[in-house]
């Protein structure tokens, strides 16, 4: 019910600028303000867009043995990982399946990690059934921690704005500490856009006067509030999967096409035997990109043929506002994987004609890598 949701501190802002609030992960969260979803895309891909993300959650590590922790859990390799920088990474079961995608922050004294907002209470409890024998804490900071959002073209303008930070000198999945509208922020070049942007994180009492800040800059740098319907049309077109459709237990890191940062040979993890096992063997199945050559609207569980046989289904699929084309992702056998494979997806009966592409779909972004 929706008296069992929980609330970002954001909650007051987004209903004070009109949102529509639906379910989210056990949140109540911004869908779309009344510009509506095609608008608040154009606004990323032209200007600048604000996302509240607070939902997600912050686990830190501490202590000498916090490195060997992130290394046992995670499928990328910690160890390269700087002072100041961000990795995507994974957690897997032992038999490979996925746990959950997130982010791994090195701070000089600390590790923080940055899961899914679903599978917080089961990834707090995996993480710190692995802490176990070592000497290292693991301190939920989810609910005390606000996540904005600020991505565009423009975002580097915007935050210059609320900021006296050198932010046009942060790179790519690099972050430093600073002062963003008064307040103590960790200022990350990260996104999930395909735009240039930030993520910032600071205390959740602090974030109504950010948010207000950042929506209150010069209207020569202004922006524009997003709900989750803009930011998932801005992922899919990226090809960025998103966990619970196209990344689940079920499937592994090498099948949903993450063998580039699943580690082999850093040493033992969770779920490496398993993985190592897959890749010897070879993947039977691998999540494409598909784009329908005729108009038409690809949602979650639609079918997936070749020459007829049922070979998947849809698991993230948007008609793009960017392109005006229909795509989708999809995991098939790895025999009609290929780019420039010729398949179909059943929508309302009919079964319309769709090529494997090799994502992102949309390739004119601003990010800066």
């Amino acid at each position: 019910m929706a008296s069992e949701l929980r609330h970002t501190p954001l909650r007051d802002e987004h209903l004070r600028l009109g949102a529509k609030l639906v379910p989210f992960a056990g949140f109540e969260m911004p869908i779309q303000y009344s510009t509506g979803i095609t608008a608040e895309h154009r606004a990323v891909r032209t200007t600048c867009g604000l996302f509240d993300v607070s939902h997600m959650g912050e686990f830190v590590l501490r202590g000498p043995q916090a490195l060997e922790l992130v290394q046992r859990v995670t499928v990328n390799d910690a160890s390269r990982v700087e002072i100041g920088q961000a990795q995507y990474s994974a957690m897997c079961r032992e038999d490979g399946g996925m746990l959950d995608d997130l982010l791994v922050y090195r701070f000089r004294e600390q590790w923080m990690l940055v899961v899914n907002a679903a599978n917080l209470e089961r990834d707090l409890a995996w993480v710190s059934s692995h802490a176990e024998g070592l000497e290292v804490t693991v301190d939920d900071r989810s609910d005390a921690v606000a996540l904005i959002a600020v991505q565009g073209p423009r975002a580097r303008e915007v935050m210059s704005s609320v900021t006296d930070a050198p932010v046009d000198g942060i790179g790519y999945y690099r972050f430093i500490e600073d002062e963003v509208a008064g307040t103590d922020a960790v200022i990350s070049a990260t996104g999930y856009t395909g735009e240039d942007g930030f993520e910032l994180y600071l205390e959740a009492e602090a974030a109504p006067a950010v948010w207000r800040a950042l929506l209150e800059v010069s209207e020569t740098a202004s922006a524009s509030p997003c709900g989750l319907g803009a930011r998932d049309s801005l992922r899919l077109e990226m090809g960025y999967p998103l966990y619970g459709n196209d990344l689940d237990e079920e499937h592994t890191p090498l099948e949903a096409g993450l063998g580039w940062m699943t580690k082999l040979d850093k040493g033992d993890f969770v779920g490496r035997g398993a993985l190592v096992h897959q890749k010897e063997e070879g993947v039977e199945r691998r999540l494409v990109g598909l784009v329908l050559r005729d108009r038409g609207f690809p949602r979650p569980g639609y079918e997936v043929f070749s020459e007829g046989r049922l070979v998947g289904q849809v698991t993230s699929g948007v008609l793009s506002p960017s392109l005006g084309m229909g795509i989708a992702m999809a995991y098939v056998p790895t025999a009609v994987a290929s780019p420039g494979s010729e398949l179909a997806v059943e929508i309302r009966g009919k079964r319309l004609p769709a090529a494997v592409v090799r994502p992102p779909f949309y390739k004119k972004g601003s990010i800066r890598r």
